[in-house]
């Protein structure tokens, strides 16, 4: 199938976006179509920009914690064994 089956195709732009790692991707877009400010880069997956001097900085991603670090943000070492004392007596019958 060529141009003559499918009809005119509509007028495109490419656009320049590069991310933190210097990597530059040019999407095309419908000439009338609004053009992101941002672009994830397919190579690294960082947001692009189209300013190649001052591209966007990469998301910060926070490490990942587990059940027991959050209950170790919430509570004490006291409370802890507090709560521990307490489940040790339900289980041993003193409660």
């Amino acid at each position: 199938m060529g141009e003559a089956e499918r009809g005119e195709s509509a007028p495109r732009l490419r656009i320049s976006f590069w991310c933190s790692n210097g990597h530059e991707t040019q999407p095309s877009f419908a000439s009338d179509a609004q053009v992101p400010d941002t672009w994830d880069c397919p190579r690294c997956g960082f947001p692009a920009g189209q300013d190649r001097d001052s591209p966007p900085d990469p998301p910060r991603t926070e490490p990942y914690k587990t059940h027991l670090a959050y209950v170790r943000e919430r509570r004490s070492d006291a409370d802890g064994e507090a709560i521990l004392a307490e489940a040790l007596a339900k289980l041993r019958g003193e409660i």
